[in-house]
């Protein structure tokens, strides 16, 4: 996974400049012949710094898509992620979107294109086409909570949770924790034993908000921001108000070890894997780093994994796991022909299994062939990702450019005590303009 596909997986930033309704016009012209015959090639649209999905995309055509590629050769071309959103509103407008392309930065430029009619429906194609069963239910829940509907492909899937030292645990006599009150006792017995409870990159600000927007899920259940995101509830009301609270008292408590403002990701992930901390919240994108034995001195083999915890009295469950689905992929409606079909069936039954034996990729794909030899860890996710019924956000998923950067660039306040709860709230929702 590149860098910038790591931060797009992380914080799926939208680019405010393009968010305007008056940027470009979308409308559902038709691209004369294009229009009823369909796509001529199997064209892809990727950003240019990922290539990821075009190596499985092409592994696939010389392997089991082959068939596929000789009826309609794969063409792909790039364009960067800093000017995707633009990109693919200019396409729209000219009626002249590829057969599949990288949905970009914003939800909401793909919703746009949906709204016009551009997007082809990728969960009633699939119902069509046989395979409903080749998207696991989690990602189906990201999907449908980011987009309101399966107009995407999920070309990872990114669960987030609870990362621990199993030796460390074992050494002071604690468990997993289940509950958030099992987490503040372990995180007790850490700092009595002058062990870093929780790791955590204060400075970069979205690991501190991840913790608010996991602890309102479970206090308030799956559909609590998205309330937000309608107006039906502000982030200023008390029980919001309470998950920031929480968090906080983790910083006041000194649980995120010493000076977490000034502690950047690179640092947070090295106090975990050289041993200096119990527990690090993070996604499953820290995979490449915890299998590497080069960098991970605690080796992978020491490392357990727990869902954010339940919270007593809560609405929320710990199988909702919170998770994103990477770089995402969307398909033309006009394009769309039994030549696409086939190859839309090919990625359905074997892209999962593809991504994870050669790029150690989970995706929101089914794998129907296991794949031998995978790293433990990798399949403790593999496994609670197929398992879990629904899935959650992150904190700002749901959040305007301008809100999300209010949250990120307040975190390490709130997690220092800079900041209180309330007020960190306030300017949040201040900004959500609702």
């Amino acid at each position: 996974m590149t860098t910038a596909h790591k931060k797009l997986a992380r914080r799926a930033l939208p680019i405010a400049a393009l968010l305007g309704a008056g940027t470009l016009m979308l409308t559902a012209c038709s691209s004369g012949d294009a229009a009823s015959t369909g796509a001529t090639e199997f064209s892809y649209l990727s950003l240019a710094e990922n290539t990821a999905v075009q190596d499985t995309l092409t592994a696939l055509s010389t392997g089991e898509c082959a068939a596929d590629q000789k009826a309609l050769p794969l063409n792909i071309t790039t364009q960067p992620q800093a000017s995707i959103d633009q990109q693919l509103q200019l396409l729209g407008g000219q009626g002249a979107l590829p057969a599949v392309f990288a949905a970009g930065n914003s939800p909401q430029v793909i919703k746009d294109l949906d709204t016009s009619g551009q997007v082809l429906d990728i969960g009633s194609t699939f119902d069509t086409l046989g395979i409903s069963d080749d998207i696991i239910p989690a990602a189906k829940s990201t999907i449908d909570a980011l987009y309101g509907s399966q107009i995407v492909l999920p070309t990872e899937f990114n669960v987030e949770g609870i990362w621990y030292n199993k030796k460390i645990f074992a050494d002071n006599g604690i468990q997993a924790p289940k509950t958030w009150d099992d987490l503040v006792a372990a995180s007790a017995t850490l700092k009595a034993a002058g062990i870093t409870p929780l790791s955590a990159a204060g400075k970069d600000g979205w690991p501190i908000t991840r913790l608010i927007g996991n602890y309102i899920y479970r206090t308030l259940g799956p559909d609590a921001l998205q309330k937000v995101a309608d107006g039906e509830a502000k982030l200023t009301d008390p029980e919001y108000v309470a998950a920031a609270q929480a968090i906080a008292d983790l910083g006041s408590a000194g649980d995120f070890g010493p000076s977490v403002g000034s502690v950047d990701y690179t640092t947070a992930v090295n106090q975990f894997v050289n041993g200096q901390a119990g527990m690090f919240y993070m996604g499953s994108w820290i995979l490449s780093v915890f299998n590497d034995p080069a960098q991970n001195k605690i080796g992978a083999d020491n490392i357990g994994f727990v869902p954010f915890p339940s919270v007593k009295g809560g609405s929320g469950s710990s199988d909702q796991l919170a998770a994103n689905i990477g770089v995402p992929l969307a398909m033309s409606k006009s394009a769309y022909n039994q030549k696409v079909g086939d190859w839309l069936t090919c990625i359905g039954d074997n892209y999962g299994t593809d991504s994870l034996k050669n790029q150690g990729v989970i995706t929101g794909f089914t794998v129907k062939t296991p794949v031998a030899d995978l790293p433990p860890l990798t399949k403790t996710i593999q496994d609670a990702a197929a398992a879990s019924p629904k899935s959650v956000l992150w904190f700002e998923a749901l959040f305007n450019a301008k809100a999300t950067s209010t949250s990120q660039t307040n975190g390490s306040q709130l997690a220092t005590g800079a900041l209180s709860p309330a007020d960190f709230m306030a300017k949040v929702q201040a900004d959500l303009g609702k």
